[in-house]
């Protein structure tokens, strides 16, 4: 394109000087100050030229090659490509200190954003190289042209180690960006700041690093005793977030009375023992008697009617206007036997989650029984349509089925071929190329084929409500965008209603960075409420929620152990979710959570629980602990996946024949609701890593 640019520029200089040739000829009168005017209509036309051009190319993104992006940095006459071109270069590939300054020399030009990232990346780049001065030129300089920035929250924290009224500001006008809770976390170490910096990391960050001792401290503390009603409010609501409804209740001395910190301390009491439940239970109650309309009323009865957790004397206690009018007390009143009919309640509240679990429950039991018709019956007593996407697809999946139990094979054939063309790869989406006979018994083990490549997948807008993150995200500064949405959205919506596309947001930033911890599990709850409606927002949902991480020691082992990585990969998304230090309340260690003495089997040498942290060792023995369990059970995936999750010996007592004539039904029958949703997820994210990009869903369909 470039090269289009250059004959654009060629013809419009010798077009300029035809037209000067003529008027010298003509001898108009107006001649010299036309002639003075054409330097001003020559830089018109070839800045129209470069805007023609930049339409023609699209924006650049990090989906593209470095070659091209290469070609953009050193022959583009458009500065803003050049600088963006740089940005995704300098994001892209760990370039050396050296060469990153050079790259980035002269791009801080301008009032734009990017600018600013510019000088923050100069900044920290000058750093690293032992450029002190360099360095703190450049973030002065981002103060004085950018003081509120996302970016300058860096600078800010960087001087303020001098100055400390930096610090401060810093608290005050960026108050939920990483380097504002670094700074607050800092006060805490600080004599005599560390009840400030609790209030700041409880209001705007309590999952911070480090922020749970510090609201801890703070509650236990005798600063406490100064405190006000709404400081020890968001100290409560802090650490119920937290799930340490204890240390809550003491900070706040008080029962609670609002309805956010009655939800949140309630719902970590259902975690609890007996009798910490039947507290937790309480508060939801009261929340429910004292707050009939607000929000987290309707979720607390949610967790109230889960099943087999409602009791029938809960609805003694309800305002008989909740009883009435709240799907998730008609799903338990159904589950209770006091309404025998569950099709009132499904033409109702079709499109309530709580109704269609309620409809998986009360068919999954007709399927244990074999009751086909009566099942089928349930099963189309709502249409898929309305469902979100995991809850059509496993309803499609066993609606052929019942079909196929009935004999109406062409049926059966039908509705699976419309789960595969629809929805994405999943658990059911394997169980119904299997049953239509396009593949055969998956194998768990390494295969030979060529690796499948994570950046084949492309590149995807973010579109979010905030045109710097989005472009950001286009350039593949991933972190910048991630600080940037922080500091607009936490700031300006605390108290808005829940907003699904800022949330898919949100979960694609989290993981980006590094925090699939949260990143995924935000992820899942997005899919969980999406209707497939919008073809394209239901592949990103998909594919963002399979991310590769640790590659390089998965793929060692697995060719150490013969397990195929995609399985590593699938195991570790649903035992820890790629957070390498995560340790389970059972003791459960690492990305594949495993046990110490599990472990310890599988080691040659003597192991520390700390060796058990890194990456490469725990998927190693992971990997052979896999490999040990698919050759006891002569490579049944069904088998081999349940048995890491609740043991061989205990899987071995559910073998039945149901195993191999109807593996579907049997993986229901498991009497361990968590070993059988985790057979499902895993052997689904199994089948999903390696159909990463198979289409589903054609726009148009």
């Amino acid at each position: 394109m470039w090269t289009i640019l250059y004959i654009d520029k060629l013809l419009l200089t010798n077009r300029i000087k035809q037209i000067k040739i003529f008027i010298a000829k003509r001898k108009f009168p107006i001649a010299p100050l036309f002639l003075s005017l054409i330097p001003l209509i020559s830089l018109l036309l070839i800045l129209g030229s470069q805007e023609l051009v930049r339409v023609r190319q699209g924006q650049l993104n990090s989906g593209l090659s470095e070659r091209k992006l290469w070609e953009f940095y050193r022959r583009s006459i458009d500065p803003v490509r050049r600088r963006e071109a740089a940005l995704i270069l300098a994001s892209k590939s760990m370039q050396s200190p050296r060469r990153l300054k050079r790259l980035l020399a002269s791009q801080g030009w301008g009032d734009s954003p990017m600018a600013a990232v510019v000088l923050k990346l100069q900044a920290q780049n000058a750093a690293r190289i032992g450029e002190i001065n360099v360095s703190k030129n450049a973030w002065e300089m981002l103060l004085k042209r950018f003081p509120y920035s996302a970016a300058s929250a860096d600078a800010y924290y960087t001087l303020g180690r001098e100055r400390s009224e930096l610090r401060e500001e810093l608290l005050l006008t960026q108050p939920s960006h990483p380097a504002a809770l670094a700074s607050a976390l800092e006060l805490f170490r600080s004599e005599g700041n560390f009840f400030k910096a609790a209030l700041h990391l409880a209001r705007w960050g309590e999952r911070w690093y480090g922020a749970d001792n510090v609201l801890r401290n703070a509650c236990a503390s005798s600063s406490l005793a100064n405190a006000s009603v709404l400081e020890r409010k968001w100290l409560a609501i802090g650490l119920a977030k937290l799930g340490d409804s204890d240390s809550a209740l003491n900070c706040l001395r008080d029962k609670p009375n609002d309805p956010e910190l009655l939800f949140l301390i309630g719902k970590s009491l259902l975690q609890g023992n007996e009798d910490e439940r039947k507290k937790g239970e309480d508060f939801l109650l009261f929340l429910a008697q004292r707050y009939s309309n607000s929000i987290e009323t309707k979720k607390a009865l949610s967790l109230l009617s889960k099943p087999y957790q409602f009791r029938e004397d809960f609805l003694e206690k309800l305002p008989q206007e909740l009883i009435n009018n709240s799907p998730s007390i008609a799903a338990a009143k159904v589950r209770i036997k006091i309404i025998k009919d569950p099709q009132i309640i499904f033409k109702l509240w079709p499109e309530h989650p709580d109704i269609w679990q309620l409809q998986w429950d009360l068919a999954r039991e007709a399927l244990i029984k074999k009751k086909w018709n009566y099942a089928e019956t349930l099963l189309n007593s709502i249409s898929s349509e309305k469902l979100s996407t995991p809850f059509a697809s496993r309803q499609l999946f066993w609606l052929g089925f019942t079909a196929l139990k009935q004999g109406r094979n062409i049926e059966a054939e039908r509705i699976w071929r419309r789960l595969l063309h629809s929805y994405p790869s999943g658990y059911y989406s394997w169980r119904a190329s299997v049953r239509l006979g396009e593949i055969d018994a998956l194998s768990l083990k390494r295969s030979n084929e060529d690796d499948f490549s994570y950046s084949n997948l492309g590149w995807d807008e973010l579109q979010s409500k905030y045109s710097l993150v989005n472009n950001l995200w286009r350039l593949g500064l991933f972190k910048e965008a991630w600080e940037s949405w922080r500091s607009f959205h936490i700031n300006s919506s605390k108290q808005e209603k829940y907003d699904f596309q800022e949330a898919l947001v949100e979960g694609r930033l989290r993981v980006a960075v590094g925090d699939e911890w949260t990143g995924l599990r935000k992820l899942r709850e997005v899919s969980l409420g999406l209707i497939p409606k919008d073809c394209e927002k239901q592949k990103v949902v998909h594919l963002s929620q399979y991310p590769y991480r640790f590659i390089s020691e998965i793929k060692k082992a697995s060719q150490e152990t013969g397990v195929a990585k995609e399985l590593l990969l699938a195991v570790v998304k649903q035992e820890s979710r790629f957070s390498e230090a995560v340790i389970s309340n059972a003791g459960a260690i690492g990305l594949m959570q495993l046990m110490y003495q599990t472990a310890q089997d599988f080691s040659s040498t003597s192991l520390t629980h700390y060796q058990l942290v890194d990456p490469e060792l725990n998927l190693l023995l992971g990997g052979r602990y896999l490999a040990h369990l698919l050759e006891s059970w002569e490579e049944n995936s069904f088998l081999t996946i349940a048995s890491y999750n609740a043991g061989p010996r205990v899987v071995s007592r559910w073998i039945s024949s149901d195993l191999y004539s109807d593996p579907e039904l049997w993986v229901e029958t498991i009497p361990y609701p968590e070993t059988r949703f985790y057979v499902k997820k895993v052997l689904g994210n199994f089948w999903s890593y390696l159909n990463l990009d198979k289409d589903f869903c054609s726009v148009g369909n």
